[in-house]
């Protein structure tokens, strides 16, 4: 007798209606106590991917979780034994909790490939450890300063450094035109302003 069971749960994407993400995910959770569905699917196993992301709101920084993928979560659950026969008892359980619509692929759901299931936990790490701003600029706009010695000059932005969030904008000072190095959330787009 094989001693160690072949782990038969995969990674299944399932559509949720709007908004409603993590309700989806916390009342699953609350289902898998309740109908006893361990040996089907774990709570770990729930994903609802989200990054960091700051934006600039009355000249006030602020830093919010925002979702990857609006309208989806992530499930791992067994839902064919190994003899590829499917199993409804988890498939119903899961498309039963409220704010879920169905998985992706409908009555015959298809697992995510390990490449797919693989960029959605790299993007949850990369999301988790550094923030990104709510805005992308580019080269050759105009900008307003909000914050620091700089506060209320416009300028236009030379370079973007997204990986650091940081913007090399040329501000006049004097007459004459001088880089300075700023954060993303330290200016808005000047058109923003007028």
């Amino acid at each position: 007798m094989d001693l160690e069971k072949k782990d038969l749960r995969k990674w299944y994407a399932v559509q949720t209606r709007s908004n409603m993400e993590q309700k989806a995910v916390d009342a699953l959770k609350r289902t898998i106590d309740i109908e006893d569905m361990s040996e089907y699917i774990s709570k770990d196993d729930i994903l609802m991917p989200t990054e960091l992301v700051s934006e600039v709101k009355n000249n006030k920084k602020t830093t919010r979780k925002r979702k990857l993928y609006p309208g989806y979560i992530f499930v791992k659950v067994k839902l064919f034994d190994e003899d590829e026969n499917f199993l409804e008892k988890p498939w119903y359980m899961i498309r039963a909790v409220n704010g879920v619509i169905n998985f992706m692929g409908g009555d015959r759901p298809t697992p995510l490939k390990k490449a797919e299931i693989d960029r959605i936990f790299q993007q949850m790490s990369q999301g988790e450890s550094a923030e990104k701003p709510k805005v992308n600029f580019e080269v050759g706009e105009e900008v307003k300063i909000n914050d620091g010695p700089f506060l209320s000059l416009t300028g236009r932005i030379d370079e973007v450094d997204p990986e650091r969030g940081k913007l090399k904008v040329s501000v006049s000072i004097f007459g004459r035109f001088t880089p300075v190095e700023l954060e993303y959330w330290q200016v808005s787009r000047a058109a923003e302003n007028q």
